[in-house]
């Protein structure tokens, strides 16, 4: 008999990738049941917000486990966004993405620990604290959207354009409903500090995404 060689495919390492970051919040449910039944109707009901920005904030390994959940499926969505619209070919690169993923988990990290160093010199880090926790909640939870998409994308409706629109629609909107949360409940806090809070829009929520579309292009 002759060796034969088998190569993987992308759907190969897509589906490990999936199956992967589904093991995080099926640990999250199985460990934190109750806190993960509050998490799935988040955008129906603030009960989430409400029990855990004061009690646990950020340093809570249920955050961590959607975090990490979120980031694999925002990285992957990615890669299909490269796939249909910017380079084919390279989406072909077995480093494409591995190198998403650093990219990725370096952003969202980076990004928190100057937001909490903010925190340190406004003398409002529980504030900040609480912010950061309530805005990367609603991310998380756009983490199930691109989720989904990406199964689509990967097997049922292979690089669909219009999966692609409907879920960045839909992981917009879950996390502008965030944005509104956080400004209507830090109303006196943001008019105590307008400047420095059209500053912190300007320097850690739009600039960090124009370098990164930058970086993509």
């Amino acid at each position: 008999m002759e060796p034969i060689a088998r190569t993987f495919e992308q759907t190969d390492w897509i589906t490990i990738t999936l199956m992967v970051s589904l093991l995080f919040p099926l640990i999250g449910k199985s460990i934190y049941y109750s806190r993960f039944l509050n998490f799935i109707i988040l955008p129906f009901n603030n009960k989430y917000i409400t029990m855990y920005a004061k009690k646990e904030k950020l340093f809570n390994w249920f955050h961590f486990q959607m975090s990490l959940f979120q980031i694999i499926n925002t990285t992957l969505f990615i890669f299909f966004i490269w796939r249909v619209y910017i380079s084919p070919t390279e989406a072909k690169n077995q480093y494409i993405f591995p190198l998403l993923l650093a990219s990725v988990f370096l952003f969202i990290t980076l990004k928190t620990l100057v937001q909490l160093f903010n925190g340190f010199i406004f003398n409002s880090y529980n504030t900040f604290n609480e912010l950061i926790f309530k805005k990367l909640t609603y991310l998380n939870y756009g983490g199930i959207v691109l989720f989904v998409a990406n199964v689509f994308l990967a097997y049922v409706f292979k690089d669909s354009q219009i999966v692609i629109f409907i879920a960045l629609i839909l992981f917009l909107g879950i996390n502008i409903i965030g944005w509104v949360t956080v400004l209507r409940n830090y109303q006196k806090f943001i008019s105590n500090y307008f400047f420095y809070f059209i500053l912190y829009l300007c320097a850690l929520e739009i600039a960090p995404l124009v370098i990164m579309g930058s970086f993509l292009k």
